[in-house]
């Protein structure tokens, strides 16, 4: 397999572009997006993924290896070849559509020309636990941990300020701990003074 090529850009059509290596120039096809980031006469390198017919060998580049790696997993869904594949990523990044398959976005997905609702439910159903977690949902999560550490660590500060024992503070960040998952869950940052003020109370009632 060619993983990737890397040489001076010779030549940029509609549909790819021609990377010179070694003398060769070899042609592959890219999205509008990657062709964007090209240039004649300037060097690039790009990842890319062959794909053998019998009656062909074409090679397709995209711009990071997780669009090739999306590239490929496309083509595992039933009716997925690779020039649709290629028109899923010209149409969406790799973490939209992540976002779209988990998410069961079938609007998302039929604008893509080439795929109706049946198709597009068909994706959604084998590619759903596939795809890899969106992005989004990840940087939701950290960030929900970082909220979460924030709040802890300054209620657990502020009780050991006023005098209680690293145990009795930790008893406490535990009893509010409720309260504040409730805000993270509804979107809003958990109230620090508000935290430790119910945990001073929840001290007062031991």
């Amino acid at each position: 397999m060619i993983a990737s090529v890397a040489g001076k850009v010779t030549a940029i059509a509609p549909d790819g572009a021609v990377i010179e290596v070694g003398g060769v120039g070899i042609l592959t096809h890219c999205t509008p997006g990657t062709l964007a980031t090209l240039r004649i006469g300037e060097d690039a390198r790009l990842a890319t993924s062959l794909v053998v017919r019998e009656e062909s060998l074409t090679l397709y580049g995209f711009a990071t290896d997780d669009e090739r790696a999306v590239f490929e997993l496309l083509q595992t869904a039933s009716g997925v070849g690779p020039k649709l594949a290629l028109s899923m990523l010209a149409v969406h990044t790799p973490n939209a559509l992540r976002v779209a398959v988990a998410s069961a976005d079938l609007k998302a997905l039929t604008q893509v020309p080439g795929i109706g609702q049946k198709g597009a439910q068909r994706i959604v159903l084998e590619l759903k636990d596939r795809l890899g977690t969106p992005e989004e949902a990840v940087d939701a999560a950290l960030n929900g941990k970082r909220r979460m550490a924030v709040w802890r660590e300054q209620v657990h500060s502020g009780l050991v300020g006023l005098g209680y024992s690293g145990k009795d503070a930790d008893e406490a960040v535990a009893a509010v701990e409720p309260q504040a998952d409730a805000d993270l869950a509804a979107g809003r940052q958990p109230q620090v003074a508000t935290l430790l003020k119910a945990a001073l109370q929840s001290l007062s009632v031991r």
